[in-house]
Order: structure tokens, then C-alpha cells, then sequence
């Protein structure tokens, strides 16, 4: 998405808040430095949300047209990791009111029923807007977002669909609809 945002000319800052793992600050900032845009990184074990308030602070005092904030993994199921997620909305509202502007979730689109669960869990947690499905190669594991969109009405709004920087599209309903129901009878 930084990619997309900052071939678009916008102005884009990423904020590293998954602060359990040093690898995935390093693997954040990798991409960032992939797509040309700028990064707030800090030392591993810093509390999320002050990195978090920090980076969209940052943003909104240099002019930054797209934050985007890359949180730790959480099982859904752990209450305590549920209340951070609240904890980092709080602190991104502090640094801008009006904020987020979109919330959207990262599920692995092979995880089949555990998708819904997730999706649930984070959307009474914070609001979602959306979801992106990663791993998603074809209709062939899109039965998946029928179930999202029949017991959650939160819509799917990209796809990831390998794993270079330009391997995410835009979700379109019609014309998924169309692939996941048109045949090819001539393979039967």
C-alpha cells in the first residue's frame, strides 16, 4: 500500500508498532525502503501505542498525507492483547481527532473459518472498515469473503496476491462474482 500511495505522489509515513519483535521492525522498514517512503522505527519492547501516538503526531506536524501503521499479530482470542489494540486507537485519536481513517484488517485468506472469528473479535475491539486478504491466488479460496460479507458486512477491500510490492489489488465484487462462478466445462 506505501508503494501504491507513493506512486500516487502522496506523502507517506509507516509507523513500525510492532515492537515484540525486532525482525519485524527490520522486515517493516525494508519494505518502506522499498517503496521510497519514510518509516518510524524505534527499539524493540517500546510500548506500541506511545510508538504509535509518536508516529501520527510526526504525521500530522510534517504534512504526511497517508499514515500507515503496522501492528503486532494478536490471537484474537487473548483479551489482553485485544485491550492494547483499543489502547493504540485511543492514542492514535489523541494525536489526530478525526483519525483512523481506515481500519482495516490482514487475514490470511487460507485460514478458512478462523478469518470470520478474527474478523468479529477485531471489529468489536475497533471498528473495522475493511479487510485485505493475503495469499489469495485465485477464486479456488474465495468462498471465504461470501461467509465475510453474509456474517460481518465488513467489506474486502484488497487482495494480496504474491508477495511483491506490487502484488495487491484492489478488490472488485462484480468481477469476482464472475470469476468464482464461471466454468470451464471444457476441463470436466
Amino acid at each position: 500500500m506505501a508503494n501504491r500511495f507513493a506512486r500516487d505522489g502522496k506523502k507517506v509515513l509507516i509507523v513500525a508498532g510492532d515492537t515484540f519483535r525486532a525482525a519485524a521492525i527490520d522486515q517493516i522498514a525494508i519494505w518502506a525502503e522499498r517503496a521510497g517512503v519514510d518509516i518510524l522505527r524505534t527499539e524493540p519492547e517500546r510500548d506500541p501505542a506511545s510508538v504509535i501516538y509518536d508516529g501520527v503526531a510526526k504525521a500530522v506536524a510534517k504534512g504526511y498525507d497517508v499514515v500507515l501503521i503496522d501492528t503486532a499479530g494478536r490471537q484474537h482470542t487473548k483479551e489482553r492483547l485485544m485491550k492494547e489494540l483499543q489502547k493504540i486507537d485511543r492514542s492514535i485519536k489523541k494525536a489526530c481527532p478525526e483519525a483512523p481513517h481506515e481500519t482495516i484488517l490482514v487475514v490470511d485468506s487460507t485460514t478458512g473459518q478462523n478469518a470470520i472469528s478474527q474478523a468479529q473479535h477485531f471489529n468489536e475491539a475497533i471498528k473495522l472498515t475493511g479487510l485485505a486478504l493475503t495469499k489469495f491466488d485465485g477464486t479456488a479460496k474465495g468462498g471465504i469473503i461470501f461467509n465475510i460479507k453474509h456474517n460481518l458486512s465488513i467489506p474486502v477491500k484488497l487482495l494480496g496476491v504474491g508477495e511483491g510490492i506490487e502484488d495487491i489489488e484492489n478488490f472488485h465484487t462484480v468481477r469476482f462474482v464472475k470469476a468464482f462462478f464461471d466454468r470451464d466445462d471444457s476441463a470436466e
